[in-house]
């Protein structure tokens, strides 16, 4: 696929984000203190986020409960993308080491759009690379649970082309997700990692 044709994908992509953030994220009425011009932060009525019935790299079944107890990043890719989800990985390693302390909160986990290649042991490979933050939780599933889950948190993607040279596009955004499961910010995958640690450590302080 030309790179135009994908990153074409992917602003129409962010577009849909925006507009879906806009509509299902209710916000106070007045603006949080602290809270700067353009930072879109959830007052827990979103619809972004949901059940989802999947596995993990290591071939556990899975479900939402994955995201209780602790602050998650979950990011939709697969792993023969070639530099959109290898580039958002390394940025949230960044991220977690800008954080300090507070990264030991926080989870982050690589959800595939590409069942029919992203086996658990596939994920298990592409996550153990050197330059990927440890602890990542590679998550796949059936076609239809990975759709399922997809929908769930409103993630694009799309297959294109056919044969073993196929590829996927896909969204960009990353969802912080609280401890309770539930929506709280989307951060966008170019945001820079001190930028994305503020806009994390500001969300977490809210709780």
């Amino acid at each position: 696929m030309p790179r135009r044709s994908i990153l074409l994908f992917a602003a129409a992509c962010a577009v849909i984000a925006v507009a879906l953030i806009a509509v299902t994220v209710v916000l106070a009425s007045r603006p949080a203190p602290g809270l700067r011009t353009g930072e879109v932060v959830s007052t827990g009525e979103a619809r972004i986020g949901g059940p989802f019935q999947l596995v993990d790299q290591n071939a556990r079944p899975v479900d939402q409960t994955l995201l209780e107890g602790q602050w998650s990043l979950v990011f939709f890719g697969f792993t023969y993308c070639p530099d959109y989800c290898p580039t958002t990985l390394q940025m949230l390693d960044a991220t977690k080491q800008a954080l300090g302390d507070k990264a030991a909160d926080l989870q982050i986990v690589f959800i595939s759009i590409d069942p029919e290649r992203d086996t658990p042991q596939a994920l298990n490979d592409y996550l153990s690379s050197d330059g990927f933050p440890e602890g990542v939780i590679g998550l796949t599933g059936t076609p239809a649970q990975v759709d399922a889950a997809a929908r769930a948190y409103g993630a694009p993607y799309q297959k294109v082309g056919e044969g073993e040279g196929y590829t996927m596009n896909h969204g960009l955004t990353i969802y912080l997700m609280g401890p309770d499961g539930k929506f709280r910010s989307a951060l966008a995958h170019d945001l820079g990692p001190d930028r994305a640690a503020e806009v994390i450590g500001r969300v977490m302080a809210r709780g």
